[in-house]
């Protein structure tokens, strides 16, 4: 006879489609909140669904799926990766305006926009951005983003 035990981790899942949760604005959101998830995790925390203040629609671990089909698909290269975890660790995106920073830029830009259409239709985005604009750079006469 076979353990139930061993799919604890989808059991938990299911249990939270019920409850409301508060989905990312943006792709750029939801990658920073993964890195500090996974930075937690390397320091040793746990991750515990539902446990935090703001229930998100998906654990540390779906992110990795989708970054980990996106690469076996060939829509994100390394490059794409080495760029989202570097800035990622800095919770700062490229600066477009920085010479040392525009290659950069252009491959986060273009990882977000990759990874856009998969978050969005698992429900972990609230919306699509057609001119992707950084956080940190954004300002309101330049941005436009789909309604």
């Amino acid at each position: 006879m076979k353990s139930k035990s061993r799919n604890s981790q989808g059991s938990q899942r299911d249990m939270l489609d019920g409850i409301d949760s508060t989905p990312f604005e943006t792709a750029e959101e939801l990658w920073f909140w993964f890195i500090a998830a996974q930075a937690a995790r390397n320091d040793g925390a746990r991750y515990v669904s539902g446990a935090s203040v703001m229930r998100r629609p998906c654990e540390p671990v779906d992110v990795l799926k989708i970054l980990d089909d996106l690469y076996r698909k060939r829509r994100l290269v390394r490059d794409h990766l080495l760029v989202l975890r570097h800035y990622g660790r800095r919770y700062l995106s490229p600066d477009p305006n920085r010479a040392k920073e525009v290659r950069a830029y252009h491959l986060w830009t273009e990882a977000l926009e990759r990874m856009e259409p998969v978050l969005l239709r698992k429900g972990l985005i609230e919306k699509e951005m057609f001119f992707y604009v950084p956080a940190h750079h954004q300002k309101n006469d330049f941005m436009v983003a789909a309604e």
